[in-house]
């Protein structure tokens, strides 16, 4: 963002605007920082979709104000119809989530049980719709293509398939202006997505990760195994509690 002639920051409400995903986990709170950086005006976008770690959606509530924006501003969205599908160890009781099952050393080779069937596909369609309505530019969104679990929904040439149906679909696209997704993360590695969120004071000790949704994370889910050895290499401890 430029500033004016005098120096100063432009008016907040000539500022562009960008939506964030925002799940308040360490990849989505480190695209808040990511677009802050950039000089975009905030509008996260959080889903509520039955998921066994739904504490998570307190904790967007926090990453949000931290970033200063406005509670009318930070949209939490109900999917609660992902629950009612099933098929995911996040939203169906009976599948347990996985543990220890060696995706820190590059031990997993199918897709996880708690793969959400469409999550990311509905994500981005209904953040589109988010960012048509609030007059966004951008789509921020903290999908990662190395230290990952698996998920078909976090890859590029999904990504790109997806930049393709918004500028199709969306008035905004039909007259050309565009909505771009936005992946700053897609080929950092964890601890190198720690150590430039670090860089930006990203506020990782309001962020959660485990899949179990425990008050204090459990240390043994994919996520949680993940995020430690991020934090491990990165050569900072992690702030947030765990149970071991």
């Amino acid at each position: 963002m430029k500033p004016t002639e005098d120096g100063r920051e432009p008016a907040k409400g000539n500022r562009k605007k960008a939506v964030v995903i925002l799940s308040g986990g360490l990849d989505s709170t480190t695209c808040m920082g990511y677009a802050k950086e950039k000089g975009y005006e905030l509008y996260p976008i959080t889903f509520d979709y039955g998921q066994r770690h739904r504490m998570e959606i307190e904790n967007a509530r926090q990453v949000a104000e931290f970033y200063g924006v406005k509670a009318e501003d930070h949209k939490v969205v109900s999917l609660g119809f992902l629950r009612e599908f099933g098929g995911s160890a996040l939203t169906d009781d009976s599948i347990e989530v996985p543990l220890d099952t060696g995706v820190e050393q590059g031990g997993q080779a199918e897709i996880p049980v708690t793969y959400v069937p469409g999550r990311n596909l509905l994500f981005l369609s209904i953040a589109a719709s988010y960012a048509e309505v609030s007059g966004a530019e951008a789509i921020y969104i903290g999908v990662n293509a190395l230290d990952y679990s698996g998920y078909p929904d976090c890859r590029p040439e999904f990504i790109e398939a997806m930049g393709k149906v918004i500028r199709l679909a969306t008035k905004a696209g039909a007259e050309g202006q565009t909505i771009a997704i936005e992946t700053p993360l897609i080929e950092l590695s964890k601890a190198e997505i720690i150590r430039e969120g670090l860089r930006m004071g990203v506020p990782y000790e309001l962020t959660t990760s485990c899949y179990n949704g425990w008050e204090e994370a459990c240390g043994e889910c994919d996520s949680c195994r993940l995020r430690l050895k991020g934090f491990a290499e990165a050569g900072v401890p992690d702030p947030i509690r765990y149970r071991r």
